[in-house]
């Protein structure tokens, strides 16, 4: 994969190739200016997915509207800024701001008299750690009932002049239809470029509904991952996939100290009692169901939490979970959302150089096809070349094999491997586990040896064709930094 110095070297090249064609020029500075800022990820998929729930996950706050108003059927930027504020762009090339509004506890923003099918995008800037170094997009649904909301979106993450508006994409689905798999086909194809999907992982949302609630909900969610990640493996058209109950991912992240004692209080219960109470959420907020509860308290619960979350809460404070801290972060392991965020570190943010150098690279050659300028011909076919490098496309689809025990190999060389196609980071120090501070020649000579054993490894007669791949891509890695180091 390119990286900045190759892209920004080759943006320059591009400049001076179509130095007389200004809208080309204008072109070319908007990828290079692309890569200057901080990744992009959009989160996409169908109609009620829950994506806004997911995207509030991650970032820790309600940021996101998740009811189905306006708001919600426009894409919308989440950026750090100093300040909570939101700008409508709307379709006459204006700009106006946003209230943010908070009715019965939950987040909005006020359109006014706009509506969204005026609204190109809106903006919003929010204080928020978590968008420091990512820029999160959050779409309408790709199957939305209106057909210019849905376009939208399209337009986004498949755009028809190869300029994709982000660098990588949280796909989530309920179930693997057709129509997400031509989704994912188009997203692929245009962040890939045509040379390999780059940057998309897929959640299986609102994993806890898939077992109707059920303290087993996740374990159903994990299987269905599964199939959904082999279905799509097959067909290449995503790295990694993981269950995701979104809901209570959120509720755990911002758990009360007096939510937590209301579970407690639930969990004091008789469990027969407590059981009979809560077998569907409608059952579980009656006015006549554990009167010594307040509704009020009990409604609160269900919509922050849902049925699955207050069973597993309730169970984990019976088994000795004493506080608010302890019980919030067993919940969000529970969720499957530290699975996630790992995984988005390790194949979105760690590559994030690479992976909007790459984005660039794409949206460059589209712009130099399109032109009879002499010089642009030699820029694009080294523009070419170097998409053509998906390498780190293999290490990512090999990180999900591992993942998922897909390889047939001794644990300490599972580890080695993890490590050095970057699953614990992608600089040459962590890939190659040596102390830091280690010298060029320390880390050329370590990376030639590593280069070396599983080269060898890959060559032995015994070892099954799946686990020969693997030993030549990392040691494709290891010989990625020796190329990575000064010549000598």
């Amino acid at each position: 994969m390119a990286d900045l110095v190759q892209a920004r070297t080759l943006l320059g090249a591009a400049r001076n190739a179509l130095a007389d064609d200004r809208r080309a020029v204008d072109a070319v500075d908007r990828c290079a200016r692309r890569l200057d800022g901080p990744i992009r990820i959009a989160l996409a998929g169908s109609l009620k997915a829950g994506k806004s729930t997911l995207l509030n996950a991650l970032v820790g706050q309600d940021i996101a509207p998740t009811d189905a108003t306006e708001c919600t059927r426009v894409v919308t930027w989440y950026r750090r800024g100093q300040t909570a504020s939101v700008t409508a762009h709307v379709d006459d090339g204006s700009a106006a701001p946003i209230p943010v509004t908070r009715t019965d506890g939950r987040l909005g923003f006020d359109f006014g008299a706009l509506t969204a099918d005026r609204v190109d995008h809106l903006d919003v800037e929010w204080p928020s750690r978590a968008l420091q170094s990512r820029t999160i997009v959050d779409t309408p649904g790709t199957a939305s009932l209106s057909t210019g909301l849905s376009a939208s979106t399209t337009r986004l993450l498949t755009p028809d002049d190869g300029e994709s508006g982000v660098d990588a994409v949280v796909y989530l689905m309920r179930a693997l239809t057709a129509a997400d798999t031509s989704m994912l086909r188009r997203i692929s194809s245009a962040i890939g470029g045509g040379s390999g999907p780059l940057g998309v992982i897929g959640v299986v949302s609102r994993a806890d509904e898939i077992g109707a609630g059920r303290m087993d909900a996740m374990l159903s969610a994990q299987q269905v991952a599964g199939r959904f990640a082999a279905e799509l493996a097959r067909t290449g058209l995503c790295q990694a996939v993981v269950p995701v109950a979104g809901l209570l991912a959120l509720g755990a992240r911002t758990m009360r100290e007096v939510e937590f004692r209301a579970l407690v209080d639930l969990a004091a219960l008789p469990g027969p009692e407590l059981e009979a109470a809560i077998l569907t959420v409608d059952r579980f907020v009656r006015p006549d169901v554990l009167p010594h509860i307040e509704p009020a308290t009990r409604i609160a619960l269900a919509n922050r939490f849902g049925v699955f979350g207050i069973r597993l809460a309730v169970t984990l404070v019976r088994f000795g979970v004493d506080t608010s801290v302890k019980l919030a972060a067993e919940l969000v392991a529970r969720s499957g959302l530290d699975e996630l965020i790992g995984i988005i570190d390790t194949q979105f943010a760690q590559r994030a150089d690479q992976l909007k150098a790459h984005t660039a690279l794409v949206a460059l050659d589209h712009v130099l096809s399109a032109t009879e300028a002499p010089a642009a011909g030699r820029v694009r076919a080294s523009v070419r070349h170097a998409l053509a490098d998906v390498h780190g496309f293999r290490e990512l689809r090999l990180l999900n094999v591992l993942r998922a025990g897909g390889l047939d190999l001794p644990a300490d060389q599972v580890a080695e491997l993890t490590r050095l196609i970057g699953g614990r980071g992608v600089d040459p120090i962590t890939r190659l586990d040596l102390d830091p501070g280690s010298s060029d020649p320390t880390i050329r000579s370590a990376a030639v040896e590593a280069a070396a054993r599983w080269r060898a490894r890959s060559g032995h007669p015994l070892v099954a064709a799946s686990e020969a791949d693997a030993c030549r891509v990392a040691a494709r890695s290891a010989e990625g930094v020796v190329a990575q180091l000064p010549t000598v």
